[in-house]
């Protein structure tokens, strides 16, 4: 298996013959978390990248995959030299080949799949194409997690695309039990909401199937601690549709801190019966000022309100009524905080 000369952890390609995990393993002594080792699919990508630093801070081992040697370059620089020599390894996986996964998963007591692939393209990089691979992609995690991992347990991020894009107008709440209509999604081009929907729904098929323990966290549209130098990236793809999802009150924002937080402790309610979807965002955008400032901080002017950009004073603008809860996710939280006391 051919080896690539770099600073520790040292980076090495998965022939599918043969795994050797190489890296650095942890000298002090934290909590029984410590000896547990996590997966996490394209740590190289935004989200990814916070769900690693979350994970090492709470003590366990971490595993990164990434697609192509170059990409460890983002992973130095994402995660900065103090983490990333803390990693039990970074391998290259090819996300679409089952082997492949195998070999990454192998050992692990559970894999977070964080993304399928990098899109830096915006709009014009996600097609109808990378829905395919998206949902593709997901189906060979849930394979190989099923396969390989020692533990079968997967933290699986999808998105509230996924929920709230349908045909009609409903009146009621979008929750965890609501799905996008893949027809609408289509016929509206919204190419990044069909794909995580698909993606999603053939990973809860697959969980049944092969007895795998699946939650799934859904984020709204994630903001970067920076605001308003947020990552554009993944938010114009995210914001396609944003008009209609700004006039039906659920246009949810998500601090990505936050949202890496909300990963980990998923993962560790799962022990006190955490289970199905979990929606995640910290507000949503309910008047027009707040639309504008987040336009501005995102240099996407006229992407949501288009040119009604007369700002109303506060007595004349009525707040857009939420249609969307993460109150899944809050209890769950609530209940963690009174179960897991820190431990010394």
């Amino acid at each position: 298996m051919e080896e690539i000369e770099v600073p520790k952890p040292i980076l090495m390609p998965i022939s599918g013959k043969e795994q050797k995990c190489v890296g650095n393993i942890f000298s002090c002594s934290f909590n029984a978390r410590e000896k547990k080792l996590i997966c996490v699919t394209s740590g190289n990508s935004y989200l990814g990248s916070f769900i690693v630093k979350e994970l090492l801070a709470h003590g366990y081992l971490v595993r990164v995959t990434i697609q192509h040697p170059a990409e460890f370059e983002d992973v130095k620089d994402l995660l900065g030299v103090e983490d990333l020599n803390l990693l039990e390894s970074v391998v290259v996986t090819k996300m679409e080949d089952l082997q492949s996964l195998c070999d990454a998963f192998r050992g692990c007591h559970a894999v977070f799949h964080t993304s399928s692939f990098i899109d830096p393209h915006g709009i014009s990089g996600y097609s109808e194409q990378k829905v395919f691979l998206e949902t593709e992609v997901a189906r060979t995690v849930m394979e190989a997690c099923a396969k390989a991992a020692y533990i079968k347990r997967c933290v699986f991020t999808s998105s509230l695309l996924a929920s709230i894009w349908r045909n009609e107008n409903i009146d009621g709440i979008i929750d965890d039990s609501c799905w996008s209509s893949e027809e609408f999604c289509r016929e509206n081009k919204l190419w990044l909401a069909l794909g995580k929907t698909k993606a999603e729904k053939v990973a809860w098929m697959k969980a049944k199937e092969l007895k795998v323990n699946l939650v799934t966290v859904c984020p709204g549209l994630l903001m970067a601690p920076t605001f308003p130098n947020s990552h554009i990236q993944t938010s114009i793809p995210y914001l396609k549709g944003g008009q209609m999802m700004l006039q039906q009150g659920c246009l949810a924002i998500a601090e990505v801190e936050k949202v890496a937080k909300a990963h980990v402790s998923v993962y560790e309610g799962m022990n006190y019966g955490a289970s199905g979807r979990y929606f995640c965002f910290d507000g949503v955008v309910r008047r027009q000022q707040e639309a504008i400032e987040l336009e501005k901080g995102l240099k996407m002017t006229g992407f949501l309100l288009g040119e009604r950009h007369v700002v109303l004073s506060e007595e004349d603008e009525e707040e857009i009524p939420i249609k969307i809860s993460n109150s899944k996710l809050a209890a769950l939280l609530n209940k963690i905080n009174q179960r897991l006391p820190c431990k010394t």
